[in-house]
């Protein structure tokens, strides 16, 4: 979702990770590059692609069922540092990458190794934790593996509920302050759904964000497309305030349409809604 949702909005972007050499794999390749990402280091594995089921409730809100490790032995935990191209993540301008590649191995260590490359190489590490602990061993592990994760990244993007998870509290400002003394990123964002969103910077910036007010239909994908948005922004020199309106109007956007990818707007339809809104924004 993240990357279709940059190249959407005419964003540069490649897809490192692994699908399983059946059909599945196959269409989600094509499906990656019919929408202009890069697949070239995308692995594929002799094992069945990992699958997530969305279940929607009424007023859009929906919760997830994943056939994946630890449950069964499926393609994208298998990615290993060994697959990792040091010299593609080298050249990034940011590493966006999900909690959820963090939960079995040997993925989680390709990811660390590809976090390590991108520090050493000055490549912004763009962290989205996606909580699912259905999908990890146990708390433990889960806990340690993202605080090491949390202090290696240089944005961390959190869901209201994954503030409450890790810091136990729904006070996302006491939290954001927590997570800079800790681990010092350039930017702790809360996404806030239809509230908008929150940003601390680590020179003590704060910034609130209202949302855009539009009638949900389905909210998969909008805290990717709202990072997409927010990253690509970011890589074209927009100021930080520009940088969350965008991502807040992405994702008004995708929560107004069924499913995640289909509903990731162009960067046409993004500015349609602007102007509709009486936004100006040179985007």
């Amino acid at each position: 979702n993240f990357a279709i949702g940059v190249a959407r909005i005419g964003g540069g972007v490649g897809c490192i990770g692994a699908v399983g050499s059946d059909q599945f794999g196959e269409f989600l390749l094509g499906v990656l590059e019919v929408n202009g990402v890069d697949v070239s280091r995308v692995k594929v594995k002799d094992a069945r692609t990992s699958l997530a089921f969305v279940i929607r409730y009424p007023g859009g809100e929906r919760s997830f069922f994943f056939y994946r490790k630890p449950w069964a032995e499926t393609a994208d935990t298998m990615l290993s540092p060994d697959d990792i191209d040091p010299h593609y993540v080298a050249k990034a301008k940011i590493l966006h990458y999900s909690g959820m590649a963090l939960s079995q191995s040997p993925c989680r260590e390709a990811v660390l190794e590809a976090v390590r490359i991108a520090r050493e190489a000055g490549v912004h590490v763009f962290l989205d934790p996606n909580i699912r602990p259905d999908v990890w061993a146990d708390r433990d592990t889960l806990t340690r593996t993202y605080d090491q994760a949390m202090r290696n990244a240089d944005s961390i993007l959190f869901a209201t509920d994954e503030v409450s998870y890790l810091f136990n509290t729904t006070d996302y400002r006491r939290a954001m302050e927590t997570v800079m003394e800790r681990y010092g990123p350039a930017y702790a964002i809360v996404k806030l759904g239809a509230k908008g969103c929150y940003i601390r910077t680590m020179g003590g910036e704060e910034i609130l964000k209202p949302g855009f007010d539009v009638v949900p239909v389905d909210t998969t994908g909008a805290g990717d497309g709202w990072a997409a948005g927010f990253e690509e922004a970011l890589i074209e020199g927009l100021s930080l305030d520009d940088c969350a309106t965008i991502a807040n109007a992405i994702g008004a956007l995708v929560v107004t349409k069924m499913g995640a990818i289909t509903a990731l707007p162009t960067r046409e339809e993004l500015r349609s809604f602007l102007r509709s809104r009486e936004v100006t924004i040179d985007f």
